[in-house]
């Protein structure tokens, strides 16, 4: 048996890990006490217990973690550690050998939700020289509110007047940096994402003039680069 603590178990992410992980015939996941989940004592005696930990923390608390381990597999789904290069960042298609990486790293950054449909889209054309590292690109997401946490639930669960609403108006939102460095662009995009009221679901659109690809494209050959990058 495979034993599992998750950190932050009673968060949103925490929940739906904990949920998936629990179907597993093989995954035992283990728990701490709510009152004592800031006792560093009492956290590590339970990661002793495990053979993996999964942190579903804010970033400063991830990072705190994960200085407590050092055998047991780690994977952090906070954007404390996707860009460090110590780390393994957890999207297995991003290329043919990522896979095998995640698989024999023992510490893994889980991607960020943007940056997943942004990377996935981008970096195939840029892989492919279809589009130079150089480009300039505005890409505009929209998502449900669950990815706001409990207070972002309380504000719109069965509220039908709370409108879609775009934030991160200085341009610096937290994923960027992912974004831009597991892409393959030069620098970061212009980002401007939106919530939604709905609770999960993601739409992330990226305009591309036709004078930006390095030769002429379509959306069939756009759709040819994808199923050339990711067919099993």
């Amino acid at each position: 048996m495979f034993h599992v603590f998750i950190d932050g178990q009673n968060g949103t992410t925490g929940l739906q890990i904990r949920d998936r992980l629990e179907k597993h015939p093989d995954i035992a996941v283990i728990s701490i006490d709510e009152e004592r989940r800031k006792d560093h004592t009492a956290k590590q005696a339970i990661i002793s217990e495990a053979d993996a930990v999964i942190l579903c923390l804010p970033d400063e608390a991830a990072i705190q973690t994960a200085a407590l381990i050092d055998e047991q597999i780690l994977i952090d789904a906070s954007t404390a550690h996707r860009t460090h290069p110590d780390w393994t960042y957890g999207l297995p298609e991003l290329s043919p050998v990522q896979r095998e990486h995640i698989r024999t790293n023992r510490r893994i950054a889980n991607p960020g939700c943007y940056p997943t449909g942004f990377t996935l889209a981008i970096r195939p054309l840029i892989d492919q020289a279809l589009l130079p590292r150089e480009t300039a690109i505005f890409v505009s997401a929209l998502s449900g509110y669950s990815g706001g946490g409990k207070a972002m639930i309380e504000q719109y669960s069965g509220n039908d007047a709370a409108a879609c609403r775009p934030y991160a108006f200085d341009l610096n939102h937290k994923h960027l940096p992912e974004m831009a460095k597991f892409s393959g662009l030069e620098s970061a995009p212009i980002f401007l994402p939106h919530v939604g009221n709905f609770y999960q679901g993601m739409l992330i659109e990226i305009g591309l003039k036709k004078s930006a690809f390095t030769k002429p494209m379509s959306s069939a050959t756009i759709c040819e680069a994808w199923q050339a990058a990711y067919a099993v």
